[in-house]
């Protein structure tokens, strides 16, 4: 789940998993924190964000039920934003060309941050930032937007009860 659309408790857990697996100091609240602030470009300036997410992604259970009710709540009501198109790579057998990669952010044609297990990366070489825009197209060429990407978090939902 891309962080700016995170709930607070759904960063909070996945930021104490990251802590606890690096055996970092714990500043999770200040992180948290940070991150929120972070998510008010969402609603202001001419910002445009285009989101894919897997749709396994609506089912990982991180936080639990509890949180993960509130994160999937929260992903509809983003998906409505003018400015976010948010797509989801539903789960089918034939995938051949579409597979999952790691998480990453492309700003622009300036650069592209990658997340890694150890860290982020980034990417400021042109030809490798076009190499993310292209898998960006055919990944979202596969995916599912507007009400098809909302019937599936509204699924997802469900399924927690």
């Amino acid at each position: 789940m891309p962080g700016i659309l995170q709930t607070r408790a759904y960063t909070t857990a996945i930021l104490t998993t990251i802590r606890e697996r690096r055996g970092l100091l714990d500043d999770v609240a200040a992180a948290v924190d940070e991150r929120m602030d972070r998510q008010h470009i969402l609603h202001d300036g001419p910002h445009r964000f285009a989101v894919l997410i897997e749709e396994s992604t609506l089912r990982n259970g991180l936080g639990g039920r509890p949180v993960m009710l509130d994160q999937l709540r929260h992903l509809l009501a983003v998906s409505r934003l003018p400015n976010v198109s948010l797509g989801v790579l539903a789960l089918r057998p034939d995938r051949d060309k579409a597979w999952p990669v790691e998480g990453f952010w492309i700003y622009d044609t300036a650069q592209v941050n990658v997340e890694l297990i150890s860290g982020y990366l980034t990417i400021t070489q042109p030809s490798e930032i076009a190499m993310y825009a292209d898998v960006y197209a055919e990944l979202s060429a596969q995916a599912v937007h507007g009400a098809p990407a909302r019937a599936l978090i509204t699924a997802a939902i469900n399924a927690l009860g």
